[in-house]
């Protein structure tokens, strides 16, 4: 694949991305440079064009010698410079052209004169792919910037069927957690759904997507079969670039995000157990806890605490469901679902020959536990939602054993502290830590950060849980979360 570019020294954006993009997905990446760019990840200084003489000495450099089976086309800076690429493309017709069409900054700065978007306009004729972002869709079909995705899909449509070409049109400037993108061409409209990313990593992603539609396109993929193909592999990229930590503006984003090894992770699990050993602490100390040792633990409070422990567990038994549908290996798949089993089996025959089955509303507590829950699972993330489940098994096993070390026959809620000192529960948490250590070694560094986050947050709600029946504050959401 060809890329006809501009330069970035620092390696996020411009041919340095292009190339990147190509080695990534499997191709071989050549470029030709329109423009020397002294920029960084904080903004551009200036800018050296290549003249139009030397730039088509490259291109012809380039396809005398080279099959070219798809152009990527980024910065043409000028008119003369369109008008060369633009006679060149004429004459050499590579089979897939994709036309990034550089006009307008992420910041909504114009980088082209009148003369040279015009004939950027021109140029998408020669193109069999069109990939602006709003800004750039806007100025090419002569209005201001779309408001909503149905107004961009509008814009998009004018821009295909005045140049006789297939648009992809991005989301990523409206607001929102959605970030579609989608096909517009004279045969309709091909949507691919996505979710936004959060995060400073988003130096380059024009440049590597419409990469990575070239090279995929290259390859023979359809382009349907290549956004969705790109767009998960750039969302990944975007994940990741936070750990290249380059640059303190905008970062790259990793380009090489599904080929690069994961640091090692000796035990991931010792490490986030000792970060949240002040919170243990709390939870052994507090009210409910102590009282249930010692067995005097109001009966009313109790009660408060297995009705909502019933409803939290319904929940819970959803989200290990969807860890038990994400694993990647089949004893963990077994395990996750028999852990899901386990709960609605407790819930039934410990909660409720309680409590009864009429269970009262969540509360508050239980609402902001089992919605951390939710949020971690419907991110398809396996490591973080594993991560997220792990303290329901090692906090209980480990305060459970205590307990249950502490009571006696006449104990009153014996029954309850055996569950969690059984056993087939100790076996169960050591299968469940092991599992989370296994997939934050496979995990990147982002993932094994989030890991940490969604564990810590986990414990936090756990504490929450248990002082909500007598500290009077049944609702607080725990701090940190």
């Amino acid at each position: 694949m060809l890329s006809i570019a501009g330069t970035d020294p620092t390696g996020g954006a411009g041919i340095q991305a292009d190339l990147k993009t190509v080695g990534a997905l499997g191709g071989y990446g050549m470029a030709v440079v329109t423009a020397l760019v002294a920029q960084n990840t904080r903004g551009v200084r200036s800018v050296r064009a290549c003249p139009p003489e030397f730039l088509r000495e490259q291109l012809d450099a380039v396809s005398d010698d080279v099959v070219v089976d798809a152009v990527k086309t980024g910065m043409l800076h000028s008119a003369p410079l369109v008008a060369v690429v633009d006679e060149w493309l004429a004459r050499t017709r590579p089979p897939a052209v994709v036309l990034d069409p550089v006009v307008v900054s992420t910041s909504g700065h114009r980088l082209l004169d009148a003369e040279a978007e015009e004939a950027v306009r021109a140029l998408c004729r020669r193109a069999d792919l069109v990939t602006p972002n709003l800004p750039e869709l806007a100025v090419l079909v002569g209005e201001e910037p779309a408001r909503d995705w149905e107004h961009a899909l509008d814009q998009a449509r004018q821009l295909a069927d005045a140049a006789g070409t297939t648009v992809l049109v991005k989301g990523g400037h409206l607001d929102g957690d959605l970030c579609p993108d989608a096909l517009v061409s004279a045969d309709g409209v091909l949507q691919v759904p996505g979710r936004r990313v959060a995060s400073r990593s988003t130096h380059g992603t024009g440049c590597s997507l419409s990469s990575a539609m070239a090279v995929l396109a290259a390859s023979g993929w359809r382009w349907h079969e290549a956004l969705v193909r790109a767009k998960g592999w750039l969302a990944g990229a975007i994940e990741h670039g936070e750990a290249l930590r380059v640059g303190s503006g905008h970062g790259p984003v990793d380009h090489f995000h599904e080929l690069r090894p994961a640091l090692p992770t000796a035990s991931w699990s010792a490490a986030v157990w000792g970060e949240v050993a002040a919170l243990r602490e709390e939870v052994d100390g507090c009210a409910f806890v102590t009282a249930l040792a010692r067995g005097d633990l109001d009966r009313e409070a109790f009660h408060r605490y297995l009705a909502q422990d019933a409803l939290y567990l319904g929940e819970y038994s959803r989200a290990l469901a969807v860890a038990s549908s994400l694993a990647p290996a089949a004893e963990e798949q077994v395990f996750w679902a028999r852990s899901a089993a386990d709960a609605l089996a407790v819930e039934a025959e410990l909660h409720r020959s309680r409590v009864g089955d009429h269970l009262p509303d969540p509360a508050p507590v239980t609402t902001a536990y089992t919605d951390h829950l939710l949020a971690a699972s419907s991110r398809g993330s396996y490591p973080e939602l594993v991560a997220a489940l792990l303290p329901c098994f090692w906090l209980y096993s480990d305060v459970g054993q205590r307990l249950a070390a502490a009571g006696h026959d006449a104990h009153p809620y014996r029954d309850w502290l055996a569950t969690y000192a059984d056993p087939a529960f100790t076996a169960s948490t050591r299968t469940a830590v092991a599992v989370a250590d296994r997939a934050a070694r496979t995990a990147s560094p982002l993932e094994r950060e989030r890991m940490r986050v969604a564990f810590t947050a986990s414990v936090r709600h756990e504490l929450a849980f248990f002082c909500a029946p007598l500290d009077g504050v049944v609702g607080a959401e725990p701090a940190g979360t």
